[in-house]
């Protein structure tokens, strides 16, 4: 699949880290990704690829002035939906109850960004395509399968979400997955939302990534070794065998095989 994505689905996801060539080191080893740190003009804003199509940004944790942050922001993967207008988008965000946290930006010709909080305090970017509508490649090995909310109120965020993007919600319709809902654009499931009562105590609202392997207990061992974590070890359910990681630099992302008729995304 390539784009233009249909406003409401996710479209680009990209990680903020303290040291970006060691994250880039970890996933292009991982995922067999290439990618080196960008130019200065971009703020050295890495596009990794996948088959010469872009996959995932990485880019360095720093100031609009090229300071430290201190204190230095979470380090997780940012989800971006997509929209045809940002700026009316924006105005909906905050009608609605949520939080502009990063103003809408030029990235060149690129696009337009933005950086929003839901109601509940979920992060999620938004992505105004030019000449980048995102991700080139997604659905196979190294590369984005699934976007998922936590949320602590998942009423609030099924409201918030659909009144600035056209996005329906419904429950998932597979066994096993009762409670799980699942968010639509024009009738095709693109993204999923669970509630936070079924997660560790203490997690904080999320926008979490999936990225499709072939073998999630191989890509597993390799995270450890090579200084990763396992926040949920590879474990078998409906849509096919998937674990949760985090990077050596704490920022947690998951890996599924998806053997569902129909992957989730």
């Amino acid at each position: 699949m390539n784009g233009p994505y249909k406003p409401g689905t996710p479209c680009w996801i990209d990680l903020m880290v303290p040291d970006q060539q060691a994250a880039l080191d970890f996933y292009c080893d991982l995922f067999g990704w290439q990618g080196e740190i960008g130019p200065a003009e971009t703020g050295g804003y890495s596009v990794c690829t996948l088959k010469g199509k872009p996959v995932a940004g990485i880019m360095k944790a720093m100031n609009p002035d090229g300071t430290v942050p201190d204190p230095m922001p979470p380090t997780v993967w940012t989800t971006y939906l997509a929209t045809d207008s940002l700026d009316s988008t924006l105005k909906s965000v905050t009608d609605a109850g949520g939080t502009v946290m990063m103003p809408a930006m030029d990235v060149m010709e690129l696009g337009r960004m933005a950086v929003i909080a839901d109601p509940t305090g979920a992060v999620v970017g938004l992505w105004e395509a030019g000449s980048f509508d995102g991700a080139g490649i997604v659905n196979e090995h190294g590369a984005l399968i699934w976007n998922e909310l936590g949320t602590g109120d998942k009423d609030a965020a099924a409201a918030f979400y659909s009144a600035v993007l056209p996005v329906t919600t419904a429950p998932a319709q597979m066994d096993g997955a009762e409670g799980y809902t699942e968010f639509k654009v024009g009738g095709r499931s693109v993204a999923g939302m669970m509630s936070l009562d079924e997660m560790p105590p203490g997690t904080p609202p999320y926008w979490m990534a999936y990225f499709q392997v072939d073998d999630v207990d191989s890509i597993q061992a390799a995270a450890t070794r090579a200084g990763g974590n396992v926040l949920a070890p590879a474990f078998d359910m409906p849509v096919g065998r998937m674990a949760v990681l985090t990077d050596p630099q704490g920022a947690p992302f998951a890996v599924i095989n998806a053997t569902a008729p129909e992957p989730p995304a």
